[in-house]
């Protein structure tokens, strides 16, 4: 006769004050326990057949004798899992390896032109050569710094430098070298090169556009190339005469502003790049609109962007404004001026100069010049009301009193309204309209030109021929 085996009191565990991961100890105890077969196939199973919600199995051993108030040593398993941390280090890993020696190359370069159409008006006009203004067109920049070249205007030299420093730049440095190529494209279009400016921009995407394998050139152009660049390559076409080519370019330039805007999402930061690459954007396409007389396309071009939402913007209102006045439309620009005048966040001078704009246009040319003194009274370097004064002047028969305006902002601050064309148009203007001695006036006005506009002026406002 067979009796039971005695009962044999199991002392409970103690759990282990220490936090230690028995995970392994817990499978491994399974493994050796040939009564629970079932139980050691499930634990043995590859990794990646196990559902991570799934409790783990207790042990057949502990389950019956554990206190119900004690808590379980094993972490928990059931938690979830907690999001990788935000770092650029994917990105880093993903981005390719870029050494791009081409770009670098002296031959992408042609040379600077070392005259220029002022020198030559100089040349024919201003004799003995003792009273030509000393004018430095050797491009010449390290004995200045980047700040005093782009404050007197020296394109050419601020070309130069940029030539000299790609070509002695690192080829896998992209962003550097990108970044000297807009500074170089940009300056000679400010000397008016525009022959060059395009034959350089050329080249340029000429080997972007070369790049392999494909993913490295749309990496090139969707993360590294500067949006100033693509919008220099669209001024191609203008260059070349072609405008209707340059609007269609701008406007494929356009959608990609809007697509990225829409796939950025909720992005605090590429929502708003890409909403103001599409407001400049269009700011471009108004320009050139005006330029071929379109004056109600631009307008209405820009009218939605006069509000976003609950923000408003008096001075782009006002630019629409004066845009329907140039078109001859005084009832549209007067709507958008109300607006303005209304706007409490409008600068009150704003809002004094729409005023007196909308009397000129009227023929009201008295109270645009009492506004226009008005405004001057509280600023004396307002040389955009000084320019307009002298005009509502002239249209009172007060030539002279429109010189001395014209004359007392060239004396007081010449390095700023030398390069203000219109400024030297109308001043050239009424010099010719006082006297036959207007002539000699103009060849002062030259040299004054000479001494402070720097590099890139359009001397066809100076109106002396160079023929």
């Amino acid at each position: 006769m067979f009796s039971s085996p005695p009962t044999v009191y199991v002392e409970a565990d103690t759990p282990d004050p220490f936090l230690i991961d028995e995970e392994g100890d817990a499978l491994s105890d399974d493994e050796e326990d040939p009564s629970s077969g079932a139980v050691s196939q499930q634990t043995v199973s590859p990794a990646h057949n196990v559902p991570l919600d799934l409790p783990p199995s207790p042990s057949p051993e502990s389950s019956d004798i554990r206190p119900q108030g004690l808590a379980s040593p094993l972490p928990n398993l059931n938690k979830d899992v907690p999001p990788p941390p935000a770092s650029e280090s994917d990105e880093d890993e993903e981005a390719p390896e870029l050494y791009l020696p081409t770009l670098i190359v002296p031959t992408m370069f042609l040379p600077i032109p070392n005259t220029d159409p002022l020198t030559t008006l100089l040349n024919k006009y201003i004799y003995p050569p003792e009273k030509r203004p000393a004018r430095d067109l050797t491009g010449e920049w390290q004995k200045s710094d980047f700040h005093t070249l782009v404050m007197t205007n020296s394109w050419r030299a601020l070309a130069r430098m940029a030539r000299d420093r790609i070509v002695t730049s690192d080829p896998s440095d992209l962003t550097l070298i990108l970044g000297l190529w807009h500074l170089r494209l940009s300056c000679l279009a400010r000397l008016r090169l525009f022959n060059q400016t395009s034959a350089e921009c050329t080249n340029l995407f000429a080997v972007l556009n070369s790049i392999q394998p494909a993913e490295t050139r749309e990496y090139v152009f969707e993360r590294i190339l500067p949006f100033e660049l693509e919008v220099m390559q669209t001024r191609l076409k203008y260059w070349s005469g072609d405008h209707m080519g340059y609007l269609d370019v701008l406007n494929a330039l356009l959608k990609k502003c809007r697509n990225k805007c829409r796939q950025s999402g909720d992005d605090a930061t590429l929502v708003p790049m890409w909403k103001e690459r599409g407001a400049r954007v269009c700011l471009i396409i108004a320009s050139q609109m005006i330029e071929m007389k379109e004056i109600t396309a631009a307008a209405r071009l820009l009218e939605p962007l006069c509000k976003q939402g609950d923000v408003s913007s008096p001075s782009l209102r006002s630019s629409v404004g004066r845009i329907y006045l140039q078109g001859g439309n005084v009832q549209m620009a007067s709507k958008h001026f109300e607006l303005v005048a209304a706007d409490p966040n409008a600068d009150e001078t704003l809002k004094q100069m729409n005023t007196a704009l909308l009397a000129s246009a009227e023929g009201d040319w008295s109270e645009a010049s009492n506004i226009l003194k008005a405004i001057l009274e509280k600023d004396t370097e307002n040389y955009v009301a000084v320019n307009n004064l002298s005009v509502a002047l002239l249209s009172q028969g007060k030539l002279k009193e429109g010189i001395e305006v014209l004359e007392g902002a060239l004396q007081a601050s010449p390095s700023t309204v030398v390069v203000a064309e219109p400024f030297l148009f109308n001043l050239s203007t009424l010099y010719e309209l006082r006297s036959t001695t207007g002539f000699e006036k103009k060849r002062e006005l030259l040299v004054e030109v000479a001494k402070w506009s720097g590099d890139g002026l359009r001397t066809n406002c100076l109106k002396m021929p160079a023929n």
